[in-house]
């Protein structure tokens, strides 16, 4: 996961056990994780901080970034499961902006686009949701892959599926593909920049359109200079695989959130 690092200003050449043993030490306990293992933060930026994961029994921890986006986003969901190997993570896909009820759908079907993320305060959902149920989630994407970084043209490049806003996105669909990643085509709105305290390289944050809500991405530069692409910038399009990652917001029913075992 390492890759994902890059996007928050961490170099390939990180010393990426040092930088384990310093989370350890100076971070503080995550919330809905644990007790069993380790799991804790540090504050790497405004809204940026590094989560260390070693359950209990694992020989490894694992390092990733994590951004907590302020704005809502309303998710319909389809399918939530809890992984074995991750048992505080649930990989939640849904539909985006479903419906409201009584209101006029916009969308024409069960919402907007249909996404998949990883949620890492999985102990706060119930023991069962309905299909359809709406959560309200806060998320952000970190880049896997890029295919596409240059002028947007007259919306989506002809061989993806325009949505409004000018956006394609969908969950990656094959068998062995990562969970919680999604197919990201849309135009770059805004960039905000932001540094690392801890390496003092700048950090981009890029805005991007997206039906409801625009969605913040992360990207690496050392992956943009490997690959040739320019740096990115408002008006152009970016295109690739985003791993999202965030946390539940709202719409829990009222009953007491437990640990959750079954969907349906």
């Amino acid at each position: 996961m390492e890759f994902l690092l890059e996007c928050v200003g961490f170099d390939p050449h990180t010393d990426f056990g040092a930088l384990a043993e310093e989370v350890r030490a100076r971070g503080e306990p995550v919330a809905w994780r644990g007790p069993e293992g380790e799991h804790v933060k540090l504050p790497i930026a405004p809204d940026l901080e590094l989560r260390l994961d070693q359950d209990e029994g694992e020989e490894f921890a694992t390092l990733l970034p994590y951004y907590a986006e302020r704005s809502r986003l309303r998710i319909g969901l389809s399918d939530v499961r809890l992984v074995a190997d991750s048992p505080f993570d649930a990989l939640l896909t849904g539909w985006v902006a479903p419906p409201r009820p009584g209101v006029p759908d916009p969308w024409g079907g069960p919402g907007a686009y249909l996404l998949a993320a990883w949620l890492t305060d999985a102990r706060r959902l119930p023991t069962r949701l309905r299909h359809g149920h709406v959560l309200a989630i806060t998320i952000a994407g970190f880049a896997v892959d890029l295919s596409y970084l240059g002028p947007n043209a007259e919306g989506p490049r002809p061989e993806v599926l325009e949505l409004p806003r000018g956006a394609h996105i969908e969950p990656l669909g094959g068998a062995g593909d990562p969970g919680g990643c999604s197919e990201v085509s849309a135009r770059i709105s805004e960039i905000r920049r932001t540094r690392n305290e801890l390496t003092g390289e700048t950090i981009q944050i890029v805005e991007v359109d997206a039906p409801e809500r625009n969605l913040r991405l992360f990207v690496s530069p050392w992956q943009l200079e490997r690959e040739g692409w320019p740096d990115p910038r408002p008006g152009m399009r970016i295109e690739g695989t985003f791993l999202f990652l965030g946390r539940v917001a709202g719409g829990l029913p009222r009953a007491r959130a437990t640990a959750r075992r079954h969907f349906g």
